[in-house]
Formats: C-alpha cells, structure tokens, sequence
C-alpha cells in the first residue's frame, strides 16, 4: 500500500515536465530550420539586399 502511495505521488509531480517540453521545442525548432535552411538563406537574402537598395537611397 505504501509503495502505491509513493508511485502515485511520483506519478503526479511534474516537476520535470517544463524541461522536457523546452527540449521538444527546440528539438521541433531545430528541425524545421533543417528542413527549410534553403528558403530561409534564400528569404534573408532578399531582405538584405532589400535593405542595401534602400539604404543607398536614403543615404545618396
């Protein structure tokens, strides 16, 4: 009975859970970037350049 006790206090404390969600996330994170590393070098580089044209014809 008190090993019962003992596993269903253990079972109910989710102390941990807020780590193992962060690391999901991450791990999600991780693999989108992977998955997309492409579009977004090629995303990034249009806003660059976006950037340098305008920048140029504001400061000209």
């Amino acid at each position: 009975m008190k090993r019962k006790k003992i596993f269903l206090k253990q079972w109910k404390d989710n102390k941990g859970m807020g780590t193992v969600e962060m690391i999901l996330i991450i791990v999600v994170l991780i693999g989108l970037v992977l998955i997309f590393k492409t579009q977004i070098q090629q995303l990034a580089s249009a806003v660059f350049d976006k950037i340098s044209v305008d920048s140029a014809t504001i400061l000209s």
